[in-house]
């Protein structure tokens, strides 16, 4: 059994401590959370062991691991602390406010060898998880423009005083968003080189940016273009998608719907020259408790079993989502 505590009671952090309590490798050893109403709650209904006190309960439960689901804004404090008491750590997004910030504990995690990952979720669904074999396979080709975007009805109409209304909390479209995406497109592709002609708008927010719209350029020098928006109605939920496009044909996909077009098909088992449609039924693995979306408890299924040795800690690591966090600062940078 892996020893996990969580740090951050609050609405991710109810969802982790869902999936963990159902997992049959896991014992959640300890919950810690500034509020007395939610510690008490959960030690009176879920029987949970509660703290105020992150250093009491690291000495008094003594955790292999420990999933960090406060503000962006207390990641660095917190992180580092719980690498200090080497404890493996799984943090929400994004990772840092600062590159400076992240370049610390990626060095002190990867010195003292311990598994870490960031709650980048798109990278265990299905559609996406193929989107990336096809691309390593070479089935489009020479890959040469990309166009990774996300849309969702986060903020319609003018309101204040949330944390999404604070750049210090992790707050604006860029970090809460956009971050989802340009992780997508590192891990599919590669990390981002450089940002250009980058747009920040704010529609309803006066403090923040509720569109983010840039031309990204890649390691590899693939470029392409990213547009994300969280004050588009249009959409019910947060809708991300990302199409490739190649010497030998495209890719369109996002969280639903795969939609492959080869100009030839060389070797590619499951696709037809010409069109091919795939959903997310046919390409998701199935999961032992399910809690908003199969990815979910994927990625913390993922987690637990690098933690035990079963799997190699390579998706979603602090390095990886460091690479997210410089992309970050380059748009930043590019829009000023």
């Amino acid at each position: 059994m892996v020893k996990v505590a969580l740090i951050g009671a609050g609405k991710m952090g109810i969802s982790h401590l869902s999936i963990l309590g159902a997992h049959n490798d896991v014992e959640v050893v300890g919950v810690c959370d500034t509020s007395k109403m939610i510690n008490d709650f959960l030690s009176r209904y879920g029987k949970f062991n509660c703290f105020t006190d992150l250093k009491k309960m690291l000495k008094e439960t003594k955790p292999d691991a420990v999933v960090v689901a406060v503000p962006t804004k207390f990641h660095y404090s917190i992180i580092k602390d719980l690498l200090e008491s080497n404890v493996h750590v799984f943090a929400e997004k994004p990772f840092c406010l600062t590159t400076k910030q992240g370049e610390e504990l990626v060095q002190m995690a990867e010195r003292q060898k311990l598994i870490t990952q960031v709650g980048y979720h798109n990278k265990f669904i299905g559609t996406f998880g193929e989107v990336k074999r096809l691309v390593q396979k070479g089935a489009l080709g020479k890959i040469y423009h990309f166009v990774a975007e996300s849309y969702g009805p986060v903020v319609i109409r003018p309101k204040q005083d949330t944390w999404r209304s604070d750049p210090s909390e992790g707050g604006g479209c860029l970090l809460d968003y956009a971050s989802h995406v340009i992780d997508l497109v590192s891990d599919i592709l590669a990390p981002v080189a450089k940002a250009k002609a980058s747009l920040l708008k704010s529609v309803f927010s006066n403090t923040v940016e509720d569109a983010v719209y840039s031309t990204l350029e890649l390691e590899n020098q693939i470029s392409g273009t990213l547009s994300v928006n969280w004050s588009d109605e249009t959409h019910r939920k947060m809708s991300t998608s990302i199409t490739l496009v190649g010497t030998n044909g495209k890719i369109v996909s996002d969280a639903n719907e795969l939609k492959v077009y080869l100009k030839e098909n060389d070797g590619n088992e499951g696709y037809d020259k010409g069109w091919t449609v795939k959903y997310i039924t046919d390409l998701t693995d199935q999961v032992d408790f399910y809690l908003r979306g199969e990815e979910y408890s994927a990625q913390l299924d993922y987690f637990v079993k690098a933690v035990s040795g079963k799997v190699p800690n390579t998706i979603n690591t602090f390095r990886s989502a460091w690479y997210t966090d410089k992309a970050i600062e380059m748009i930043r940078q590019s829009a000023n």
